[in-house]
């Protein structure tokens, strides 16, 4: 059972997903996948489209699967945060076995509007993947499927990570992939708050978000370091209670480490950023449930 917490997207039946390369036999008793896809953000913009055209699979046995779209969806990744996901895949029959990895394919060229992202002060531009047309987005996570049993997975999108400038007059803005995969049936959220008086008083109130590290006790660090963060999450304010609080969903049961920073729009992924953090704590995730923590 997916956590109540998540406020999903009514997913779009793909039922028009035509597949091409199969790898399963007449005796498959019926294994299916679910995909969805979700998002950890970005500082500053408004949109980020991107234009999926369809889901490749590979088996560790076998030749990989292909799910095209009949036309090109565009999805806007900043609408699936704080647990909202949206489908790719729904309920397609696949065979069940091992798995070496999943490529989300794309329209992601450079300098043309087909992926783009739009920022607060009205500017657009083009997202180019140098390898989409050719490996689209691809995610080298193994995962299994069992024997007629239904797979469930989302994929977080963190854009964080992935939106790169590089200056040229050349280039527009790259899309480097930064995916992780987790079993829908075993992950669980955390909801947290932030005292106002942390927030105003660290002039926090404009940009406050929250790392997530994989383990307890970790030294938090910025993106592109040795121990850069898992995910992240923005502190967001809530007007009629006067709060500000934030959602970390998608997460495997284990450790965590949450850092507090006011300094993230500042932290870029290809650079050693001198970034610095408020308050860190540590919290532990099980499954299907919802902990909630506190910096205060």
């Amino acid at each position: 059972m997916k956590n109540a917490v998540r406020h999903l997207i009514t997913a779009v039946t793909i039922s028009s997903v035509m597949i091409l390369t199969g790898c399963g036999s007449s005796d498959d008793p019926g294994s299916t996948l679910t995909l969805d896809i979700t998002d950890a953000p970005v500082d500053n913009a408004t949109e980020v489209i991107v234009e999926f055209t369809g889901v490749e699979v590979k088996p560790t046995d076998g030749q990989a699967m292909q799910f095209d779209f009949d036309a090109p969806r565009q999805i806007d990744l900043l609408a699936l945060q704080d647990g909202t996901s949206t489908a790719l895949l729904s309920d397609e029959e696949v065979a069940a076995g091992s798995y070496e990895w999943i490529s989300l394919k794309v329209n992601a060229m450079n300098m043309v509007m087909d992926s783009y992202i739009t920022f607060e002060d009205g500017g657009q531009h083009s997202l180019f993947v140098p390898s989409g047309s050719e490996s689209g987005l691809k995610l080298v996570q193994g995962f299994n499927i069992a024997v007629g049993q239904p797979a469930d997975f989302t994929i977080d999108f963190d854009l964080r990570k992935s939106i790169v400038n590089p200056m040229s007059a050349q280039v527009d803005y790259i899309l480097k992939p930064a995916l992780r995969i987790v079993d829908n049936t075993e992950v669980g959220d955390i909801v947290g708050s932030v005292s106002n008086i942390t927030m105003e008083q660290s002039a926090c109130i404009d940009g406050g978000v929250v790392y997530v590290y994989d383990g307890s006790g970790v030294t938090a660090d910025d993106l592109g370091s040795d121990t850069e963060p898992l995910t992240s999450a923005n502190v967001t304010y809530n007007e009629g209670e006067n709060t500000y609080g934030f959602i970390v969903a998608f997460l495997s049961p284990g450790d965590y480490t949450l850092a507090l920073t006011c300094d993230a729009a500042n932290d870029d992924p290809e650079t050693d950023d001198d970034i610095t953090f408020l308050q860190s704590l540590d919290a532990s995730v099980s499954s299907d449930a919802t902990i909630e923590v506190s910096f205060d």
